[in-house]
């Protein structure tokens, strides 16, 4: 044979053999992948691979052996990446693998640096921000996630809030919490758990690493005071009990929704939140009972309250026109302020001030309440405690006192309710 003609040969088995070798890489067509539902595995060849779900979902496969051990790589679904890119990312990882290296785990390496390289662009400001996101459908009510914004923001952000959250460390939460940690105590207390709770959620979300820097055990409890040895923010300021009944006199000479609220509070020694958010449905006249449901609650537990007699007046006068029981003037609830308010208007008429000089509060009547029953009666201390919806303190007296003292606090309001009538 001459070698014109096996030189013919040998080209046309060439040829063919690398006709061979195209036809066994590439079996698919992309009319194929479009027409194809039966559920299985479709190889187009150098390991790329059609996968279909018995629920009909199409998505690329790169299979491929190491070391005789089976990988299945995702290259993506079909209707996001065709054939031909599919066929791409295949001959990609087959030229990683030529050099020795799996395809999914150099994948995954980028993907942990690409990771990285955005907690550096993650400042806390803005995981702060991701976090109250996250959480605040789990939280009583709006005020609630307003709080958190607002403590970080004014405490929290001036120090690292635009540095990126995996630079946060010990030494910037230190010089955000001391200067306030002895002057405003229960403040810095709060913001110091909001940081942790927040450093903690960028952990989590793989935005920063190591331990948490803002956490109080064993940490910054060696660099700052213990909060319950140090100054504690003011109390609210009260009036002395010796003067409930004077300003209750005062009170019930003025007209209007609020002033009756105030009255109603003082008398059920309640919080602003519960009075103003009290609806019709939690009363039960009859039986002259209101039932705060646990929801409304700042302990979460549900709250009952026996009503004496001047208590009772005040809802038998109220309209009944909405279910809001102390509604203002366009029918929604009073607000926080308009309560206040009615203590500003009474000050031309006595200097309302507690023993430090301070303008009395609405929430300080509490505490007139609980001193007079301190002071004026015979009540055991947790009939008292009870009455404010106050857990007691200690865990083995909690386990003896389980009930709410229900029939002693009946006859404890009745009696506050006559001293507050004597002004």
């Amino acid at each position: 044979m001459s070698a014109a003609k096996i030189r013919v040969l040998f080209d046309g088995r060439f040829d063919g053999c690398k006709n061979a070798m195209a036809r066994q890489q590439h079996r698919l067509t992309a009319l194929q992948v479009t027409k194809l539902n039966k559920p299985g595995l479709y190889g187009d060849g150098g390991g790329l691979t059609l996968q279909i779900t018995p629920a009909g979902a199409k998505s690329w496969l790169h299979r491929y052996m190491i070391a005789g051990k089976s990988y299945a790589m995702g290259l993506g679904p079909t209707h996001t990446v065709s054939l031909a890119e599919a066929r791409q990312k295949a001959l990609e990882g087959r030229q990683l693998l030529l050099d020795g290296v799996n395809p999914l785990l150099a994948r995954n390496q980028q993907q942990a640096a690409l990771k990285l390289a955005e907690s550096n662009m993650m400042t806390f400001d803005q995981c702060a921000e991701a976090y109250i996101q996250a959480q605040k459908a789990s939280w009583k009510n709006a005020k609630h996630a307003k709080q958190w914004s607002s403590t970080l923001k004014t405490y929290a952000s001036p120090v690292f809030g635009t540095a990126p959250v995996a630079d946060v460390d010990t030494g910037l939460v230190v010089k955000c919490l001391a200067p306030i940690w002895e002057s405003k105590t229960e403040t810095a207390t709060r913001v110091r758990g909001r940081i942790e709770s927040v450093l903690g959620w960028a952990t989590t979300s793989g935005y920063r690493t190591g331990e948490n820097p803002a956490r109080w055990k064993g940490h910054l409890e060696n660099l700052l005071a213990t909060s319950s040895k140090v100054r504690r923010t003011k109390n609210h300021p009260a009036l002395p009990w010796q003067q409930a009944g004077v300003f209750v006199h005062a009170l019930r000479a003025r007209a209007g929704v609020a002033a009756l609220a105030l009255e109603f509070l003082i008398l059920t020694a309640c919080r602003s939140g519960e009075v103003r958010g009290a609806h019709w449905e939690e009363f039960d006249l009859d039986e002259r009972l209101w039932t705060i449901p646990a929801a409304r609650m700042k302990s979460g537990r549900e709250h009952q309250i026996p009503l004496s007699d001047p208590a009772v007046r005040i809802l038998a006068a109220l309209p009944k026109d909405s279910n809001i029981v102390f509604p203002g003037t366009r029918g929604q609830a009073l607000s926080d302020m308009s309560l206040t308010a009615v203590i500003r208007r009474m000050g031309d008429l006595h200097d309302w001030v507690d023993g430090d000089g301070s303008r009395v509060t609405v929430h300080g009547f509490r505490t007139t309440f609980r001193m007079w029953a301190a002071e004026m009666t015979n009540y055991p201390r947790e009939v008292a405690e009870h009455a404010l919806a106050h857990q007691l303190p200690d865990a083995v007296e909690r386990a003896y006192q389980r009930g709410s003292q229900f029939t002693k606090r009946t006859s404890l309001m009745a009696d506050w309710a006559v001293y507050c009538s004597n002004g």
